[in-house]
């Protein structure tokens, strides 16, 4: 399994210039480029000369990351969702990236599971056929806050069959399937193919429904059990890319290269127990 950065992690300081530049210095494999952090890159450079960082350099354009609250949008706002993406699948063309995050809405109010599956299914099945010209998959990102339509992975994944689009699949990151007791039964039963980005991240020892991305802290440092998540991963047989991703306000204040060298030490360190490189 290798090792990818989420611009997130650093998101408050750096740019992606320098992330790019750290994440090469100590041995990442991938990186998720932010979609603000590239739009800020691209007001100094111009797309090729991403393109030839990554023709040079063995870091690779894992994924766009995000695409936020696609469901429950009126026509106005769902058209800037339609924009982005017409955009990074322009900007992935040229980079070669061909995978972008997607998230679920928040506080849609008094919904049933049923009607919220049918409304995130038509807006994934809208945005695949959109990206589908572009090469682009859709990784479907659950978000692990009662007050997110779509919170547990059995749920989001019973969404992504639903889709039954070839490029959907599904985000597996840790915090979020922790956070509101995701089970690993679901993930037992998943197709690892499905398995767009997997995002590795720990957190604090608090309540299910209670954690936010605040409490994230790095992997093998927190309460969640990432050896059995690991350990089913391997079973069904998922070993493509972790991604560290963090949003804990501490560490955007630490120096960005430390931030990326401890992303990188302590990823690898649980990670390399169940997948050696």
């Amino acid at each position: 399994m290798k090792i990818a950065f989420n611009q997130a992690t650093t998101m408050k300081h750096s740019t992606l210039e320098l992330d790019l530049a750290y994440c090469e210095k100590h041995g990442y494999d991938g990186i998720e480029i932010r979609l603000d952090k590239l739009k800020d890159y691209l007001r100094r450079h111009r797309p090729q000369e991403l393109k030839a960082f990554f023709e040079r350099s063995a870091l690779r354009p894992l994924a766009f990351n995000a695409l936020e609250q696609i469901s429950f949008r009126d026509e106005e706002s769902f058209r800037q969702i339609v924009n982005d993406l017409k955009f990074l699948g322009e900007i992935g063309g040229i980079i070669g990236c061909r995978t972008v995050i997607v998230v679920p809405a928040f506080d849609v109010g008094d919904y049933t599971k049923q009607a919220i599956k049918d409304e995130t299914v038509r807006a994934l099945r809208h945005l695949a056929d959109l990206a589908r010209p572009y090469g682009l998959r859709l990784a479907f990102e659950f978000v692990g806050y009662p007050n997110c339509s779509v919170n547990t992975f059995g749920q989001a994944y019973d969404i992504v069959r639903a889709a039954d689009r070839d490029n959907v699949g599904i985000v597996l990151d840790c915090f979020h399937f922790h956070a509101m007791n995701s089970r690993l039964e679901d993930l037992r039963q998943a197709d690892p193919t499905d398995i767009f980005v997997f995002h590795i991240d720990d957190c604090e020892d608090l309540p299910a429904g209670a954690l936010r991305d605040r409490h994230r802290v790095w992997p093998g440092q927190g309460c969640i059990d990432l050896d059995a998540i690991l350990r089913t991963l391997k079973e069904i047989g998922y070993g493509e890319m972790a991604s560290v991703e963090l949003f804990r306000p501490e560490y955007w204040e630490w120096d960005i290269e430390r931030a990326i060298r401890t992303g990188y030490e302590t990823a690898s360190r649980v990670v390399r127990s169940y997948f050696p490189r």
